[in-house]
């Protein structure tokens, strides 16, 4: 029983790491476009 659980459980940690990494560049994305349009606005003098 080990030996079937303990796999399955390395690729559940495996996945939910790549999950995090993606959403982490999501958020990155997001906070990029973020600064690029707050950048804009104060350069157009608002």
């Amino acid at each position: 029983m080990i030996r079937l659980l303990l796999p399955l459980l390395a690729l559940l940690a495996i996945s939910a790491c790549e999950t995090m990494k993606g959403a982490g560049r999501d958020i990155q994305t997001g906070g990029a476009a973020i600064t690029s349009e707050a950048k804009k606005v104060e350069a157009s003098g608002y």
